[in-house]
């Protein structure tokens, strides 16, 4: 096994169109972490029917109108009753925080979703539900086989651009068009 081969940690995956059931189809997904012990990532670009209000009224915080507008991602097949906080950095520190890179951290706590709630949150922000995981060599194995494309994560994407564009905006960075890769390949 080549043990220096490429980290994706911080890079985006799109899913090929051969990916096309269950939560990966037509997915963008940001890689938090990936090293030997496999990798972890998020889901950004497919909202559940659920949105930032809901989940702090679940948890009993004082919830204001405004995050209605707020969409929450299915970010992944584990833990999908578990919140993921893609971040960026603020002048507050969480209970539990993986820092992906020095702009961008992954917050599992609670504590931040209160401080969002009351104005104090770091401002630019996504949220998930569920995280998408990977054993060890799985995630090359599956990217050798063509399921995924590779690209260093733009968080202008992640987080300015509406859930529904973020494949074809990613996909542009490559200078790709996503609506033009055929599933069924050597059939004109």
């Amino acid at each position: 096994m080549n043990h220096s081969s490429h980290c994706l940690r911080d890079h985006f995956l799109l899913a090929m169109p051969g990916l096309d059931e269950g939560i990966f189809a037509h997915s963008v997904t940001y890689i938090c972490e990936h090293g030997e012990a496999g990798a972890m990532g998020i889901v950004i670009n497919h909202e559940l029917d659920l949105n930032l209000a809901e989940i702090l009224e679940h948890l009993d915080i004082d919830a204001d109108a405004r995050f209605r507008d707020v969409p929450i991602m299915a970010g992944g097949p584990v833990q999908t009753d578990h919140g993921f906080i893609l971040h960026r950095p603020s002048a507050n520190e969480w209970d539990a925080t993986l820092r992906v890179t020095p702009e961008m951290l992954l917050t599992t706590s609670q504590d931040i979703l209160r401080a969002i709630a009351v104005g104090e949150g770091p401002g630019e922000y996504l949220i998930a539900l569920g995280y998408a995981g990977w054993s060890a060599g799985q995630l090359e194995e599956e990217i050798s086989r063509n399921s995924w494309l590779t690209l260093p994560a733009d968080h202008g994407i992640l987080f300015h651009t509406p859930p529904e564009q973020r494949l074809q905006a990613a996909a542009a960075a490559l200078g790709i068009d996503m609506n033009l890769i055929s599933a069924q390949a050597g059939h004109a």
